[in-house]
């Protein structure tokens, strides 16, 4: 399979658009087909689900006939980290846990198993399962996020016929991907919601915006560019695309649309006047991710550990309890800094509105 090149079409689409992948419940088949109905390219999150819950949202989006892709998860690369550096962490975060009647034994039993001191839950999000459905049962497009994938796994999957591109967040990045056998890049921006796809999670993610990144990551790499984050109208997707990418993917944008399963907790948060402002993030899941500033960022940020995916377990059924109860103080309410721009109604309002500029 020949290397794609940004002269190349990187992504089989009426429009430079791409619907971003986002794992936990917002990206949806029906906002895939809304959204590729509109001319928009999208994917589907394979992150957090199971391989054959992803099997059956393979089969139903690949009915619909048009092209779309799938993101994956590379699982940490790094040590697990030491069972008492979480255990500090869940006496931490144990009031919030409290407010909705969770126990310390209980977060440290999801964390890292019932027996005192043991090694942290081990979890690779189904890898190898779900990189054997996707050889079997090949997609137009597969991504990575969170570091490079195994270059044998690039391999396969091209040899399968899907164009593979991994997300980088840095020029040093973008080589490296390049040198892996990738096809093209998803470059982040700082400004973007949700986790940053930074291949170090203990790196301090900076404020640069999403073009200069971008700019900086075409002067390195002969790969084809598809740019994400802090998209908050038209006008961010002409820069993006001056700046060298070939599409401009969007995610916060489509949070609060008709099709997403964005929690209704989330959707309101939204547009809360209370909550003004993002930042960058561990206390969540461990890992960097851009979320609205809410009493339980403000509480722990400076305390979380660099520790995904053992602190997204740590803290995923508090944050389910959250999100039933209405309680948005307590929940990840992932947010790119664009995130006052996203509306409620059809998502492909959102995708003619963002293609108007070009």
């Amino acid at each position: 399979m020949a290397r794609t090149s940004p002269a190349a079409p990187l992504l089989d689409a009426d429009l430079p658009l791409v619907a971003a992948p986002m794992a936990g419940g917002p990206t949806t088949l029906d906002l895939l087909a809304a959204t590729t109905d509109a001319g928009a390219f999208a994917f589907l999150a394979g992150g957090y689900q199971t391989p054959d819950a992803l099997a059956d949202q393979v089969h139903h989006a690949r009915d619909r006939g048009r092209p779309f892709g799938v993101n994956l998860f590379v699982p940490s690369a790094g040590p697990a980290p030491e069972p008492a550096t979480l255990a500090a962490y869940a006496r931490q975060i144990a009031p919030d846990a409290a407010a909705h009647d969770l126990s310390l034994e209980t977060l440290l039993d999801a964390a890292q198993g019932s027996a005192p001191g043991s090694a942290p839950v081990a979890d690779d999000d189904g890898w190898a399962a779900k990189i054997d459905l996707l050889r079997r049962d090949p997609v137009p497009v597969v991504s990575f996020t969170f570091g490079p994938p195994p270059a044998a796994d690039v391999v396969a999957l091209r040899a399968a016929g899907s164009v593979v591109l991994v997300t980088v967040t840095t020029p040093q990045e973008a080589a490296a991907a390049e040198e892996l056998g990738a096809d093209g890049l998803v470059v982040q921006g700082p400004g973007a919601g949700g986790h940053h796809g930074t291949w170090d999670p203990a790196r301090a993610v900076g404020d640069e915006v999403t073009s200069d990144t971008v700019a900086a990551v075409v002067a390195r790499s002969h790969l084809a560019v598809v740019a994400a984050g802090g998209v908050d109208g038209p006008s961010a997707v002409v820069r993006l695309l001056r700046a060298g990418a070939q599409a401009v993917a969007v995610g916060t944008l489509l949070l609060r649309t008709d099709e997403a399963g964005t929690s209704a907790t989330h959707r309101d948060a939204l547009a809360d006047p209370r909550y003004t402002t993002t930042a960058v993030t561990r206390a969540f899941t461990g890992r960097p991710a851009r979320a609205l500033r809410n009493g339980f960022l403000a509480r722990h940020d400076a305390h979380a550990p660099v520790a995904y995916p053992q602190v997204h377990h740590l803290t995923r059924e508090l944050r389910r309890r959250a999100a039933a109860a209405g309680d948005a103080e307590r929940l990840h309410l992932w947010a790119g800094t664009g995130h006052r721009a996203a509306a409620t109604g059809p998502a492909a309002h959102v995708v003619h509105a963002l293609a108007a500029g070009l």
